[in-house]
């Protein structure tokens, strides 16, 4: 804006300066030669009273010195012949030809005409023997006397115009750019998670509309997180009484393995839920950024979940294999997230799949990416796309087997997966496992998903990995 307001007021100025400059400097020319011409008739007017007294040529000779108010030679008088027996006298300088003298004459006005180096002015005058031309030269430099002064003053008035018009437009500019940058910085910065950012109202009267509705809406922002976290640390304590009931519970279940790993589960969900009020809590929750640049080890995340799992799955007759998890294998993703997405990929084969079904757990560590792969043997997943749009429930179930554990899906399982994988730069794929039933692939880019020429590497990745995947889990079916 600043740019485009400095060019209209760069050609708009140029042009006034042009449509009176040049005009200007053509008058300026134009006076310079009619002072000069004048100039030459005063001169000529001078030599007039004494033609009409005389024609003696001392005296004609005296009154030419007397008028050369320059350098001299240039005036001369053309002075006719006396009676039939004289001869005309050519008094001073005489530039012009016979002819032209004698067009003066019989015009019996002032003429000019070009001579070499100017041009001489004619001027006749009666005297007793006819009409004698006083001759008065005007060379070229008197004609442009003072000509290339004024242009030159003219030039610089007209710069001084246009550098003092875009100054002018640049101040504007800037008044009007700045309020517009301080609003677009404030509103990358909201967008940063910096909540206490307000704009000063000020510049014009739309920025500072602009400014005090975004000041406005940064405010019900504001209020809007509020709320939210003080609903969240509601919710999350309302959830405390059950709890405490459940943890009461368990104390009568014995030492069973069934029993501490209920014990267990308590103690985390406990935990969790304090979690989960401490940061509703705080001013500030912890950003995804900074529990990705923490990381976590992916192996033993998965090792923890599957030893949880594992005995209800001994429960249930399930036959369960874990490949790929005896190393550490290091992902930017934050621990609670990548256990809270394991959860929800096995509570699915729980959920959605008949007792005593097989099901693998395959991790492989590539160089750009770690792929987790989470396969069953049920029937699998009718419509794979679908089941990944945000609150699908699954309907008749996976496949058209009914959710086994009682229902009460709420769709946000794999949606929970897959925005931990697209935060990566990575994605999730269903498709059908080789153990016969689902097989969910999630894939958590390294380092964003994209090489250094700026290409995604997901086909890449697909096909170096792909196969090794496939064949891990048919050596272990």
């Amino acid at each position: 804006m600043r740019w485009a307001l400095v060019k209209v007021a760069l050609a708009v100025t140029t042009m006034v300066v042009v449509a009176f400059a040049v005009p200007l400097g053509l008058v300026v020319k134009e006076l310079a030669r009619d002072r000069a011409y004048s100039n030459a008739e005063r001169q000529a007017a001078t030599i007039g009273p004494v033609l009409a007294i005389t024609t003696d040529r001392a005296q004609l000779e005296r009154a030419v010195a007397s008028a050369e108010t320059g350098p001299g030679g240039r005036i001369g008088v053309h002075v006719p012949a006396a009676g039939k027996n004289g001869a005309p006298a050519e008094i001073g300088s005489r530039r012009a030809a016979p002819a032209a003298v004698a067009a003066a004459v019989r015009l019996g006005r002032a003429s000019i005409s070009p001579v070499p180096g100017g041009s001489s002015l004619l001027q006749p005058t009666a005297v007793a023997s006819g009409i004698a031309v006083v001759e008065v030269f005007v060379p070229d430099a008197a004609l442009t006397n003072g000509v290339a002064t004024s242009w030159v003053v003219l030039a610089g008035v007209g710069l001084a115009l246009v550098i003092g018009s875009v100054a002018v437009a640049d101040r504007l500019g800037t008044r009007m750019v700045r309020p517009a940058e301080r609003l677009a910085g404030a509103a990358l910065d909201l967008g940063k998670g910096r909540l206490g950012v307000r704009v000063p109202v000020d510049g014009p009267k739309e920025l500072r509309s602009a400014a005090s509705a975004f000041n406005s809406m940064a405010d019900q922002v504001v209020q809007l997180l509020a709320n939210e976290r003080e609903l969240a640390a509601d919710l999350s304590h309302r959830l405390r009484t059950p709890l405490t009931v459940l943890r009461l519970n368990t104390a009568s279940l014995g030492d069973t393995p069934a029993a501490e790993q209920t014990r267990a589960a308590v103690e985390q969900l406990e935990r969790e839920v304090d979690q989960i009020i401490r940061t509703a809590r705080e001013q500030k929750a912890p950003t995804r950024q900074a529990a990705a640049a923490a990381g976590c080890d992916a192996a033993e995340v998965i090792r923890e979940r599957m030893a949880f799992w594992s005995a209800l799955a001994e429960d249930e007759g399930r036959t369960v294999r874990v490949a790929g998890a005896e190393n550490p294998v290091r992902i930017p993703v934050a621990r609670p997230e990548l256990a809270a997405a394991l959860d929800a990929m096995l509570g699915n084969v729980f959920r959605h799949t008949p007792e005593g079904t097989a099901f693998a757990v395959d991790v492989h560590n590539a160089e750009e990416a770690v792929i987790v792969l989470v396969s069953d043997a049920g029937p699998g997943i009718a419509d794979p796309d679908a089941a990944l749009r945000r609150g699908w429930s699954g309907g008749g179930g996976w496949g058209h087997l009914p959710a086994v554990a009682g229902g009460g899906s709420t769709g946000l399982g794999l949606d929970i997966v897959r925005r931990l994988a697209e935060s990566t730069g990575g994605d999730v794929r269903l498709g059908r496992s080789v153990l016969g039933g689902t097989e969910v692939r999630v894939w958590l880019a390294l380092d964003g998903g994209r090489d250094r020429h700026g290409v995604r590497r997901g086909h890449r990745l697909r096909r170096t990995l792909g196969g090794r995947g496939r064949r891990a889990a048919r050596a272990g079916s």
